[in-house]
């Protein structure tokens, strides 16, 4: 994909988004907010910031979320289906990180992939296929994205509040003072990934997918692929972590969703 397709020439965050997709961006990364997220949901963080920890975080984000989506009990994880009450479902950013979980190019794929892109401005380069603007595959992509099974409950606002308690639990709780973390990635081709430039013989710089998963532990990566690749990720493009709550469809996994664009990624192979 050239590089002037990387994505839109504006976005919801306020970095230019050549500029948020590159190695530079990368390398001295600058605080990254959605607008409007924050400002529209005071309440939500005043709550937060008396926490004492990282579970009891998760919990109160988890009731407001219910509060403010009406989010029905049996679409959360540890809630057993509620018999003989009709199940009326509204979307929820748990539906989508479980269908994440399951086929991260299903419709909940498209999804949150629609999201990287409407609040961040990158685009997919991959979505069952190598993805042209031009192309079948494409029209797949925005067909699934735009799905009203998922758009029925402001998933998008959802999506943004996930990311946004994501970052203000890394700054409190995970790595407070950090800009990176080391993840990791199996692959077992580069048909996802771009080489945009190979350095030398164990480093490139690849363009990931808009959203892509990655792993803090590298035998677990193994898992998924006999090459793996390891990249410097800032925080600011973490946009959900393995812990970040006490249960969730993506735990077993050691999972980050990171945004994509350019990244120097290390190669090694199993």
């Amino acid at each position: 994909m050239p590089r002037s397709l990387l994505g839109h020439s504006t976005n919801l965050v306020g970095v230019p988004t050549d500029l948020l997709a590159s190695c530079a961006y990368n390398d001295h990364p600058v605080p990254l907010h959605i607008s409007g997220a924050c400002e529209m949901n005071k309440s939500l963080f005043e709550m937060l910031s008396q926490a004492p920890d990282l579970p009891d975080a998760g919990l109160a984000f988890s009731q407001y979320m219910v509060a403010m989506f009406g989010i029905d009990p049996e679409q959360q994880e540890a809630a057993p289906a509620l018999v003989g009450v009709p199940r009326r479902y509204r979307s929820s950013y748990l539906r989508l990180l479980k269908g994440w979980g399951y086929d991260s190019n299903g419709r909940e794929g498209a999804v949150l992939k629609g999201w990287v892109e409407s609040r961040f401005g990158i685009f997919p380069t991959y979505h069952k296929e190598i993805l042209s603007r031009s192309g079948h595959g494409w029209t797949t992509y925005v067909e699934e994205k735009m799905s009203s099974r998922f758009h029925n409950n402001s998933i998008y606002v959802q999506l943004d509040l996930l990311y946004e308690f994501c970052q203000w639990a890394l700054g409190q709780f995970v790595a407070p003072g950090k800009t990176h973390i080391e993840l990791h990635r199996g692959v077992n081709s580069f048909e996802e990934h771009q080489v945009v430039e190979r350095i030398d013989r164990r480093r490139a710089v690849v363009r990931l997918n808009s959203l892509a998963s990655f792993s803090c532990d590298r035998t677990l990566a193994d898992c998924f692929g006999d090459t793996i690749l390891t990249a410097r990720v800032p925080l600011t493009k973490i946009a959900f972590f393995n812990t970040l709550f006490a249960r969730h469809a993506l735990k077993g996994e050691g999972e980050y969703l990171v945004i994509g664009g350019d990244y120097e990624v290390a190669t090694s192979y199993i």
